[in-house]
């Protein structure tokens, strides 16, 4: 019996406020390979990045692409300040970026040299973006 090796594929966000972007998003993503893995951005690291906290919390936000029934699992992301080290622990086959995600494709490549990375297209993002939607509730 031949075992077969199954495409793994990863992905990582924030995904506040899940709309019918992140979903294209995640369907792009799955359609990459056999098994997508999502990493959800923990609250404290968005914090870091972005300068503020997410509207809604981690586990919701994690609940809300599990509820989407496109990854095979979902994550919540390390608390650790290396957030690529969970790439490395995950070992993909490819890497999955949004068309927005401000990530160094090049810094990518260099600690993951057999992974395969694809910026992904958007999905109307003059409608669907997060910040559209915490904009709206901030108002």
């Amino acid at each position: 019996m031949i075992a077969v090796m199954k495409r793994r594929v990863v992905c990582a966000g924030t995904f506040d406020h899940f709309h019918p972007g992140h979903k294209d998003f995640l369907m792009q993503a799955k359609a990459l390979g056999d098994d997508l893995t999502v990493i959800v951005a923990r609250d404290e690291t968005v914090k870091r990045i972005k300068g503020f906290l997410p509207t809604h919390g981690e586990q919701m936000r994690k609940r809300n692409v599990e509820d989407s029934g496109i990854p095979e699992l979902v994550i919540l992301g390390n608390l650790d300040t290396d957030i690529l080290q969970i790439i490395r622990e995950l070992k993909p086959d490819v890497i999955a970026l949004g068309y927005d995600q401000r990530v160094s494709e090049e810094e990518i490549v260099e600690r993951f040299p057999c992974c395969s990375i694809v910026r992904l297209t958007s999905f109307e993002p003059e409608q669907y973006k997060s910040s559209f939607y915490r904009n709206r509730d901030n108002r």
